[in-house]
This record gives structure tokens, C-alpha cells and sequence, in this order.
């Protein structure tokens, strides 16, 4: 009785602590975006980060890793088994995601399965997060903003829809289409949505890399940036990922062993 007291306590705080949270962090968006040295426009061109052309540039090395994860596809997690803070966008078994990194804290599966991709990743200054964004046909993301102004986030494609006028994004009052091979980087604190109106996938290489700013931005933007690392919203993902990564390596070991002994 006791336990559930306590749990139920910790649930409203935890609740009171994320409303308050993204009321401080939104009454930063304005300051921050006036301190970027990029502008503060939804949609970038990709051209204008080198990091961004980087990838581009390794896009068959990195899809070739991700064709190999695909075989063990329906051992992926879903992105609200991981984060249970997305439950509201992530419904059903329509949006699965491979972490290769959050908020800093590499996969250990990420460097087992994709170690061309994370050394690639590694090799561009300032990079916080980056997975495998796996959206399954016939979904709909709802509406929904990021965290922090500190970061741009970039989705390089790597599976696009055959009809890709069917699928896409709006990002503020811009509509954008993947490409495979090629970043789409925007803003992530605009309000955007996600439509796959076709009967296949779309995936694509999400990677979140620090805005460029001037100094007080930066000094604000890496204050609110390790006050998030050290947050339930990391570190339940943090956890999950963890408890994943066992059992994704379980899955495999099962799935050879199966498979030599039908040889």
C-alpha cells in the first residue's frame, strides 16, 4: 500500500516537474533563436552545415548497416517502449527506432551493429543524438515540438516511399519530402508533423547536432542541455535502452541457434 502511495507521489511530481519544465524551456525558444548564427527559419538548407554534407557523402555505408539491422527488424523497439514520454505520438507498432545515441550516451548495440555510421557520427563536432527512424505505412504523427532551441536536427533518408508525395512533413507552414541520400535539417521546437500515406516504410537517419550560437547562447544553451542529460526524459530512456540492448542480443543468440539446427 505503501509502495503505491510512494509511486503514485512520485508520478504527480514527475508530472508537476515536466509542465513546469516546458514552460521554462519554451520561454527560452525566443531568446535562443535571436542568438543563433544560422537564423531562427523552420527548414535549413542542408548546404549550409558541412556535417550535414558529411553525411550525404556516407549515405551507402550507412544505409549498408542499416539493411543489415532490418533482418532482426521485429526485435527493434518501438520509440514509446524506449521513451515512454512519447506514448501521446507513438501509437500502436507503427514507429520503431534504433538508438545509436541520446543526449550524449552512446549504445553499446550501436557500436556492435553500425560501426561505420557511429564512427562517422563521431567524427562531427557536437553531435547529441542520432537512431534510426523506422515509420510504418499508413501513420500519422501528431503535432509536437522539441526540447531545445540549442540543437538542429537533421534526417538524412535512407528508405524513402516509392510514392514520396505521400510522405512527408510540415514543419511550422513548410511541407517537406525525404530524399534518399539527402539531409532534410530543421527546426525541431517549430510545431511539425509526419504523414506516411503509402503501404511502405520510411526510414531515415535522425541526428540532433548543436545549433551554431553566440557565446551567451551557447553558455545558456549547454546549461539547459545537461539539465536535460540528467532528466527522467533521458534517463528513463537511458534505462530502457539498456534493458533492450540484453535482450536484442538474447534474440539473436536464439535466432542462430534455430537456425543451426534446422541446417
Amino acid at each position: 500500500m505503501q509502495n503505491d502511495w510512494l509511486a503514485t507521489l512520485q508520478k504527480q511530481r514527475r508530472q508537476w516537474i515536466k509542465k513546469r519544465g516546458k514552460k521554462i524551456l519554451r520561454a527560452l525558444f525566443s531568446y535562443l533563436g535571436k542568438q543563433s548564427l544560422v537564423g531562427n527559419d523552420p527548414v535549413f538548407h542542408a548546404e549550409q552545415f558541412s556535417w550535414a554534407v558529411q553525411l550525404e557523402r556516407n549515405f551507402p555505408a550507412i544505409r549498408q548497416e542499416l539493411q543489415a539491422l532490418l533482418d532482426m527488424r521485429e526485435f527493434i523497439p518501438l520509440f514509446h517502449e524506449l521513451s515512454p514520454d512519447q506514448q501521446k505520438i507513438s501509437i500502436g507498432n507503427n514507429w520503431k527506432t534504433f538508438f545509436l545515441m541520446g543526449f550524449g550516451y552512446q549504445a553499446t548495440q550501436g557500436w556492435k551493429r553500425c560501426p561505420k555510421t557511429m564512427s562517422i557520427l563521431n567524427t562531427i563536432p557536437n553531435v547529441r543524438t542520432a537512431f534510426f527512424s523506422i515509420l510504418g505505412p499508413d501513420y500519422h504523427i501528431p503535432r509536437h515540438r522539441g526540447v531545445t532551441k540549442g540543437l538542429i536536427r537533421c534526417h538524412l533518408g535512407l528508405v524513402v516511399p516509392e510514392q514520396r508525395e505521400q510522405c512527408f512533413m510540415r514543419v511550422h507552414d513548410q511541407f517537406c519530402h525525404w530524399e534518399e541520400g539527402r539531409c532534410l535539417v530543421f527546426d525541431d521546437t517549430f510545431d511539425h508533423e509526419v504523414w506516411n500515406q503509402t503501404n511502405q516504410e520510411r526510414i531515415v537517419l535522425l541526428v540532433d547536432v548543436d545549433r551554431p550560437m553566440r557565446l551567451l547562447g551557447r553558455v545558456v544553451s549547454r546549461i539547459l542541455y545537461l539539465g536535460i542529460r540528467k532528466s527522467g526524459y533521458v534517463q528513463d530512456v537511458r534505462q530502457n535502452l539498456k534493458k533492450w540492448e540484453a535482450l536484442f542480443d538474447e534474440a539473436e543468440s536464439r535466432r542462430r541457434a534455430s537456425v543451426s539446427e534446422c541446417v
